[in-house]
């Protein structure tokens, strides 16, 4: 029988030891916390949005990232409903989000853990790996801080730093690089923007919904719609989630980084201009300032109208970004193992014949909206279904 070793009982890693487990392999996870999945049972502030059906390679990002999409053809969205649905997860579909009809991130915990219950493995907490040893009977030797476990396969599942659980670490980083794979170096993802250019403290609180465009170098690059979160660094929200890892690899290449807000984006500044001249004529008693009561929150109205040419501020209002919010706030990371040196099939590695990497230790993320979730599940999935013993049968 197999002797699989998987490091790390995130979404990833229970996957694969699920998947590992029905393919008939003796199934070891070591988990460094006290308790498997618990950054997937904080996730969407326990609510879990854990998958998209509205997927799109667009949605993926890294080095190469349509190596997400050829790891997503192989195992589906739909592959994921059908598996959550079996273990007893009824979805809800929120606008494309698909979420446990629990509304409770912990419900895929505790189902993924009775599964691998179920299936013999086993899930030994607190269990922080120091050193892969390569070999040839075992082909690995796994060690941690108070044991050792042989194995003929090792999948690393780890995740990343990013996150504020307790037990997010690089240890994944330098285990790959023992091993003789490239990193890409890890940044912040899906996180706040921190910006200069306007006294932040007067909007902090606001809401408003709005795109934001990224230029790198002047350069219009990328850029969101949806709600902004105003804050007293700057600005959060979904549209800057998005585009902050462009942000943070950007700065790290010390080029030049500025977000441009757009308040009203249904209307060009044409289209806004003749708006608010019509409502001038309709109350020609109402100040500038009185003219914006109804279309922005006040603290954010009092901000545009201080602007020189306040109209222009609505639709074009350029913040230099000087930074990302730090690891401990970021949801994920960008950056992580190379993926010209895995395989799509089966997220072995191309240069350590037995080793699989998953999750968010390689360099593919995602949107907000459930897709590094789903990347989780389809990456794993793989690493997992690759372990049958063929020698055996």
């Amino acid at each position: 029988m197999k002797e699989l070793v998987i490091i790390g009982a995130g979404a990833s890693g229970m996957m694969a030891g699920i998947m590992a487990s029905r393919q008939g392999a003796r199934v070891t996870v070591l988990e460094t916390n006290e308790r498997p999945g618990r950054k997937l049972a904080a996730t969407g502030n326990g609510r879990c949005n854990f998958t998209n059906v509205r997927m799109d390679p667009g949605a993926y990002r890294g080095t190469d990232p349509s190596f997400a999409w050829k790891v997503l053809e192989r195992f589906s969205v739909s592959d994921t409903l059908r598996f959550f649905t079996e273990l007893g997860i009824y979805s809800e579909n929120k606008e494309g989000r698909m979420y446990p009809r629990s509304m409770q991130a912990q419900s895929l915990v505790d189902v993924m853990r009775m599964e691998l219950q179920a299936l013999g493995a086993k899930l030994k907490t607190r269990e922080r790996v120091t050193a892969i040893v390569p070999g040839r009977k075992p082909r690995f030797t796994v060690h941690t801080e108070g044991w050792h476990y042989p194995a003929d396969a090792v999948i690393l599942a780890c995740g990343s730093c990013a996150s504020q659980i307790a037990g997010s670490t690089r240890d994944g980083y330098e285990l790959a690089k023992k091993l003789g794979h490239r990193i890409v170096p890890p940044l912040p993802a899906l996180t706040g923007l921190v910006c200069e250019g306007l006294p932040f403290s007067r909007w902090a609180g606001v809401r408003q919904a709005g795109r934001i465009t990224l230029l790198i170098d002047e350069e219009p690059c990328f850029d969101d719609s949806g709600e902004l979160q105003l804050t007293e660094y700057g600005i959060s929200g979904i549209p800057a989630f998005n585009v902050s890892r462009y942000a943070a690899r950007a700065l790290k290449d010390g080029k030049q980084v500025c977000a441009v807000l757009d308040f009203f984006p249904e209307f060009t500044i044409e289209g806004l201009r003749s708006f608010l001249q019509t409502l001038r004529q309709h109350t020609p008693y109402k100040t500038d300032r009185q003219l914006l009561t109804g279309l922005f929150p006040e603290k954010l109205a009092d901000l545009l109208i201080r602007q020189q040419d306040w109209l222009l501020a609505i639709k074009q209002l350029p913040l230099s970004v000087k930074g990302v919010l730090s690891f401990s706030h970021a949801q994920v990371c960008s950056g992580g193992v190379m993926t010209s040196e895995l395989d799509p099939a089966s997220m072995e590695s191309l240069l350590c014949p037995g080793l699989y990497f998953c999750g968010e230790l390689v360099d593919i993320d995602g949107l907000c909206g459930g897709y590094n979730l789903q990347w989780a599940w389809s990456s794993g999935a793989l690493a997992g279904l690759a372990q049958k013993d063929h020698s055996a049968s």
